[in-house]
């Protein structure tokens, strides 16, 4: 099967490269640092790849990017994202640019090979670090009154209105540092990382 792999540092480059282009089941018919050096050896590339395994943090077109490029080129092409990247962010960005797999770098090298034949299969592989994040997208999430106590849900009312951490701590009778440890455990108990977030989660919650 015809196989492509981007990965702009050369170490890591040449370990998928000397591992996968070893097996029977694929051809490397390009191997490229950047999506740009990839697009550019395509005319020569004898047979056009039907499988692409790329890199996220490359310079240029980043690999998340380059999937809509190379769909745009290779449209029965599939291509499968490999990174250090687990954030569910990016990992639904990737999908929605039309990716079929995401990989986490700390994937064996058999483990790779596995995935990529997985998708000729018909399959999606995604690291299992990756799948929880699908998961815990798709299950409902336990409403605010029932994760978060009565006086962190006056602080997340009390920031809903745009109240500072100073106005903040005066409503609720509690110094600044306090209302800042409040938040920090807000976060953890919803899993989030920021105030637009928090709101976010909010108002879902009250619709």
């Amino acid at each position: 099967m015809p196989l492509a792999i981007i990965e702009d540092q050369p170490s890591i480059r040449e370990t998928y490269a000397a591992y996968l282009c070893a097996q029977p089941e694929f051809d490397c018919v390009v191997v490229a640092g950047s999506v740009e050096e990839f697009l550019a050896a395509l005319p020569t590339a004898g047979r056009p790849p039907r499988l692409v395994l790329s890199d996220i943090g490359l310079p240029g077109l980043s690999g998340i990017e380059g999937v809509s490029r190379i769909k745009r080129v290779l449209p029965k092409a599939d291509v499968v994202l490999i990174t250090v990247y687990s954030d569910a962010e990016r990992l639904f960005q990737a999908l929605c640019a039309g990716a079929v797999g995401y990989l986490l770098k700390t994937t064996m090298l058999r483990d790779v090979k596995t995935a990529l034949l997985e998708v000729l299969d018909g399959g999606s592989p995604m690291s299992s670090a990756i799948a929880r994040h699908v998961v815990r997208h798709f299950q409902p999430a336990p409403s605010l009154t029932e994760v978060l106590t009565p006086r962190e849900l006056q602080l997340v009312q009390a920031i809903e209105e745009g109240l500072s951490y100073r106005l903040v701590a005066e409503r609720m009778s509690i110094s600044i540092n306090t209302v800042r440890t409040f938040i920090r455990r807000v976060y953890e108990k919803l899993e989030i990382s920021s105030r637009t977030e928090l709101l976010a989660r909010h108002r879902t919650g009250r619709s």
